[in-house]
């Protein structure tokens, strides 16, 4: 007998885990409608319980774009558990798949999302404290090209819901978060506030464009002689040598976020704007063609289409190929997932009479052209 969940939920097989709790993915898990959900289990006796709180923050955010649907919570036998939509791989796992290294365009597509997310969290009256490549994933489906930020065991209030009232700015904290993307101020000790949460979006940007961080790798006898070593390290790197090499933008996002006073509302406007400038100078389209994109098109290309098929993938620019730029109906198409053959196939630029090709190459995968309607990616 599978174990059940809420007596409407069945457990499979474990996906992850994470600083707290497990996660757990169910191939059928709703056992009345045979859809998939994340699972995520806590005992109860754990010593630092973090899921019921987490859950609570979900609900408040419910219903803004890139945040996940709390589906149940709950105790089930020794485990506190927290139910949610099933989404994809996460921003670590794609830039693993892309070899470490991702190009200015993906970067800035993601960069776009990423803050309209901290913003929002923000706009709620909380700080997320551990933002990392790890807690952004992309979604599923018709929400393939959709970032979405998870994982608020950490977060923290910053202010009154009420009256906006903010924290007061205190001193000798000790390290919230991942220490690789922790700003400079947490490093030291201080109180975090949004423009933390920035300032650390900021690493993980540079962390895909350069594929490592300059503090990486550093060895140390414990985790604190480690965090010092980080810290020493990320202070003594200024923000010109981090960014050498890199549009000036970054740079200016570095300085903006490190201007902030401690209660200080972040410009994220201005933040947007200075990528979206950047991404029309550089003459690139917001297609929703990332690196992954590309690689997944053509390995599922390898892997199974018919030698009719080769030929129509994107080109390393993630324009639409040759052979289909008369195409007047070529769209981009939404992720798809092939449960049959285990392929994932990004969105490509595929003419309306390619559906039946791709159906088939997908093991029936359902195909978005014009009339499905764009993702809402905000």
């Amino acid at each position: 007998m599978e174990p059940r969940v809420g007596n409407k939920f069945r457990l499979g097989r474990k996906i992850g885990s994470g600083s707290f709790g497990e996660i757990y993915l169910g191939a059928g898990t709703n056992i009345q409608t045979n859809e998939e959900v994340a699972i995520k289990l806590e005992n109860v006796k754990t010593k630092h319980p973090q899921l019921l709180y987490e859950s609570k923050i979900y609900r408040i955010l419910q219903g803004g774009t890139g945040i996940p649907n709390v589906r149940w919570f709950g105790v089930e036998g020794d485990y506190n558990v927290l139910v949610m939509d099933l989404l994809g791989p996460s921003l670590e796992d794609l830039f693993n798949f892309c070899s470490r290294k991702l190009s200015l365009k993906t970067v800035l597509m993601l960069a776009d999302q990423m803050i309209n997310r901290v913003e929002f969290v923000h706009s709620k009256s909380f700080l997320h404290r551990d933002i990392k490549p790890d807690n952004f994933l992309m979604g599923l489906g018709r929400r393939a090209n959709q970032v979405y930020i998870i994982d608020f065991g950490l977060a923290k209030k910053y202010r009154d819901t009420s009256t906006h009232q903010h924290i007061p700015y205190r001193e000798n904290k000790n390290l919230t978060g991942t220490a690789r993307y922790a700003s400079v101020n947490t490093h030291l000790g201080i109180e975090q506030s949004r423009r933390d949460d920035l300032e650390s979006l900021g690493y993980v940007l540079m962390y895909f464009l350069r594929g490592s961080l300059p503090w990486q790798g550093l060895k140390a006898g414990t985790k604190k002689q480690k965090y010092e070593k980080i810290s020493e390290k990320k202070v003594a790197t200024s923000i010109e040598a981090l960014c050498r090499g890199y549009p000036s933008e970054f740079a200016s996002y570095f300085h903006y976020c490190r201007s902030l006073r401690f209660d200080d509302k972040p410009d994220y406007s201005y933040l947007k704007r200075l990528f979206r400038d950047l991404f029309i100078r550089e003459g690139f389209q917001f297609d929703y063609v990332f690196d992954w994109t590309i690689l997944k098109y053509q390995q599922s290309q390898i892997a199974s289409a018919p030698p009719r098929a080769v030929g129509h993938g994107a080109g390393p620019s993630g324009l639409t190929p040759p052979a289909l730029q008369n195409d007047r109906q070529s769209v981009v198409l939404s992720e798809c997932v092939s449960r049959k053959g285990g392929l994932v196939v990004g969105h490509q630029w595929i003419g309306a009479g390619h559906r039946p090709l791709l159906q088939e190459m997908l093991g029936g995968c359902e195909v978005l052209l014009p009339d499905d309607g764009p993702p809402d990616t905000t």
